[in-house]
Parts: C-alpha cells; structure tokens; sequence
C-alpha cells in the first residue's frame, strides 16, 4: 500500500501525486467526480494505487452493463487484438463491423428492413442521427427537451437542455433548435404540458415542414433518469407521422440493456425511426452507433457517414464480445432484480426519516436514481446535499454518481454483473452515509 512515510510525513502518496501532475497537465475543463485514481478493477469493483478498494455503483457513466473486464468481452477483444487492430473500414472493410452491424439491426425496437452505422462516441452518433433525418427529409430543423443531454460537440450542445457546465462560455450555438419541457409529474409537468407546448411551437415558432426531426432520450440521463410517460411517447410518434418528422430515441445511456431490455423504447408501444447507442455498447471501448429503418439509413450519399476511427475493429469486436456476455449471464434478467432490489431498499431508507432526506425515488430496470431535498417528506432540491453524499460514499469505499438540472439527484448504475453480495455491500454503504451512522 502506497502510504506517506514515517520518516517524511510531508511525503506525497501516490495518489497526492498523480493528482498534482493532474492539475498542472490536464484541462480544467475535464471535471472529476472522484479525487482518487484507479489501478485496477474486475466485475464490480476497483482498486486504486493505494490499494483501496470501492465498489462500483458508477459503471463508468452507464458504460460498464458487463462490468469492467468480463472475460466474454476480453476474449473477443484479445482475438481481434492478435488479428490486427485498424484499417479503416471504409478503406477495408472487416467482418467485425458487418457483423455486429445485423445483430443491432435484429436488436433494434423497429419493425422492417434496418442499417446501422458505427462511430466513435455519443455525440457523433447524435450528430449523425441529424444528418441522416436531414437528408431523408429535406428539412433542417430539430425539437428537443428541456433537461436533455445530447453530447459536447457545437451541434449536440444546442440540443443539450443543461447550461451548467455543458453550455457555460460555449455560446453561441446553431439556430433551428427547439425545445419543449420534458414531463416530470412530480415537478407539476404533465403530459398534457408538453403536447401543448409543442402545439403552441409549431403555431409561433416553427413551421413543421421546416423540422427534420425530434429526439427524446426514452430516460433521460445527466437530466435526471427520468422516463418518458408511454402517454408521451404514443402522441409524439402520432405528431412525427402527422408532419413527417423523423422520430429519434437517444438511447445512449438508457440502451443495451440498462433498462431490463435491450432498449428502453422496449418498453413502449411504439417504434422511433431511428435509435443512437454508445457507452454500454462495447463495454467500455470507444463505440457509438445509428441504427434505424433502411430507407432512411441510406438517405445520405457513399461518403456522407464515417469517419477515420468509427467502427474500430477492436470495439466492434469487445461489443459482439457484450452481446455474449447478455446472453450467457442472462443480463436482462439481472438489470430487472438490480433494479427491484435497489429501489426497495431505498424506500426503507427514506421510510426512516434519519439523516439526509430522500425525494422521489424511480428506476426503469437498472436505471435508478433518487432525489437527496431539503427536508423529510419535501422536494426542493438540494444539490449540495448529494454531493456530499458522493464524498460519504467515495470515503466508506463507494463510487456514486450524481446529475440532474438541479444537481440533487444520485443515479445508480452497478454494472449487471454484480453479484447479490455486491449489491447488498454497496447498498449497506449507501445507507449509513445516508443515516450519518
């Protein structure tokens, strides 16, 4: 163990260390939820370069549904590795991508013909996602929601409905953006809300022959895990086809199998036009994708979709190597538990109106979050309550994230692998940072 020596007291550890050249070789742009530095991990649960270990309730922001280093994915990763590692796949072509390309077209919550496209990150695959509804429809608008998360790019920033810190000094952004509030009952938006402030868009803001398409995220992620109402879903599906407007579920954060299904728009009676994946797609390799119906997917002309690095064999490869790992763990099955043992536990805790106050509590599957307020069966939010809960949580050897456009709600998101004994560990951490025992 990495500790300050007896004879110098003044010594840095290694963690004092690393986190000094950080600071003085990193962008302070790159934030840090935990001052601590990893050396190691397997499953659920990193050591860092002191020796300590946590549990892993963060997954990497949603990326880790298969933990950190499952030997599925490790397996395909290594045999790709021993193949070779880039060409370009729109110089040469390789089985990888082309084969990973059908299982997402069978995955994907669309009925008839679909194309994929593979990228490198999040908001390309968002980025591109726009592109492709602008080139199928002629038209160059899009309508978002207020609390969404879109990626970091200019285009993505616009439609990112957070200000702090996504948007701060970034101005300004791309025109022919659009945003209207994302239902969340217990902040008094309804349904009912948000259809009528998209009627009210279209009547003085913008023509709807003038929007290529809207994107919603089934669950929003850094705007607080809050899932579309099915009521909202059904209408904005019958408003896209009303206008011929391409209908977009950002599955980033809510896809591969997060929810309890392979997509959280599983969970719906209708089917978008197109899907964006990433994160958890390729287990932790940098890996995003489009996937929709073919006549769209083909709307851009040979050259108009790529990129040098987009579709690396070797991430291509890690994802086949996370659809492995769903089928042979059963993963869908386990996200469904993850997430009935995680919120009945947090009900206990909040039933015991001991220490911080706890909100509102919601998951879909393994997507849980819940709201640290101000006061024992209240709901102002406070931001600097869960932020302290994250440092409890980081000291007792638990990683938790927090988000949300108030910044008072922590997410959870164990890797599925986990096993019971993990989760119940994680949990008991949970709740005596919470209690303050």
């Amino acid at each position: 163990m990495n500790v300050k020596s007896s004879a110098d007291p003044s010594a840095k550890t290694v963690t004092e260390d690393l986190l000094e050249r950080r600071s003085k070789a990193i962008a302070r742009g790159i934030g840090m939820a935990a001052p601590v530095i990893a050396q190691h991990a397997e499953d659920s649960e990193i050591w860092d370069v002191e020796g300590k270990r946590y549990i892993d309730f963060g997954g990497g922001i949603a990326v880790l549904n298969t933990g950190h280093r499952h030997p599925a994915v490790m397996k395909r990763v290594q045999e790709q590795i021993n193949s070779f590692h880039h060409t370009c796949f729109m110089v040469m072509p390789y089985a990888p991508f082309i084969e990973l390309a059908e299982k997402l077209n069978d995955l994907a919550p669309i009925s008839g013909p679909k194309k994929s496209v593979f990228l490198t990150t999040g908001a390309e695959a968002v980025e591109n996602s726009i592109k492709i509804a602008r080139a199928a429809t002629g038209r160059s608008d899009v309508i978002v929601f207020n609390g969404s998360f879109h990626g970091r790019t200019l285009l993505t920033m616009a439609m990112t409905g957070k200000v702090v810190p996504y948007k701060t000094g970034f101005g300004p952004f791309p025109g022919g953006i659009w945003r209207v509030p994302f239902p969340i009952p217990h902040k008094g938006i309804s349904v009912q809300d948000t259809m009528d402030a998209l009627a009210w868009l279209i009547k003085t803001e913008v023509d709807p022959k003038c929007v290529a398409a809207v994107v919603i995220e089934p669950v929003q992620g850094e705007g607080g895990f809050y899932a579309a109402p099915k009521e909202l879903m059904k209408n904005l599906r019958e408003f896209c086809d009303e206008h011929g407007i391409v209908l977009i579920a950002d599955e980033i954060q809510s896809g591969f199998g997060r929810t309890g299904k392979w997509f959280a728009m599983n969970h719906y009676d209708v089917e978008p036009d197109l899907v964006t994946v990433a994160k958890s797609l390729a287990g932790g390799f940098p890996l995003a994708g489009v996937v929709g119906r073919a006549k769209l997917m083909d709307a851009p002309e040979a050259g108009g979709l790529g990129g040098t690095y987009a579709g690396n064999p070797i991430a291509c490869a890690a994802a086949l190597g996370v659809i492995d790992a769903f089928e042979q763990d059963n993963l869908l099955e386990r996200a469904v538990k993850q997430g009935e043992t995680m919120v009945s536990r947090l009900n206990a805790i909040k039933a015991k109106k001991t220490g911080m106050p706890i909100g509102n509590i919601r998951n879909l599957g393994a997507m849980v979050a819940f709201e640290i307020v101000t006061q024992h069966g209240g709901d102002k939010p406070d931001a600097a309550g869960a932020k302290a809960l994250a440092a409890k949580c980081l000291e007792r050897g638990l990683l938790i994230l927090t988000c949300g456009v108030w910044g008072d709600t922590v997410r959870l998101l164990c890797p599925l692998t986990a096993s019971d004994e993990i989760i119940n560990e994680g949990l008991d951490i949970l709740e005596a940072s919470v209690v303050g025992n």
